[in-house]
């Protein structure tokens, strides 16, 4: 697979797309984004922002929320 062709923008975009995932999720997450770019002669920032969406979605686990927490966890809150 060869270097892809982006922007300082783009890279950025990936940069900041990769920055919420685990650190071991980021290298699989960027190997797999790479794969799905690769081919195309010239990457535009729609066919970027598509790509990382979807990439982006098989690797980021969202946060369990608060409020669950102090549902399932009630004294986790308190402090008892």
């Amino acid at each position: 697979m060869g270097p892809l062709k982006l922007t300082d923008d783009q890279l950025s975009a990936v940069m900041r797309a990769a920055a919420p995932l685990a650190p071991f999720q980021r290298e699989q997450f960027l190997q797999e984004l790479a794969a799905a770019l690769q081919g195309q002669q010239e990457i535009g920032d729609g066919a970027l922002y598509r790509a990382i969406r979807e990439v982006q979605r098989k690797h980021f686990d969202s946060p369990t929320p608060v409020t669950a927490l102090v549902l399932d966890e009630p004294n986790l809150i308190a402090g008892s």
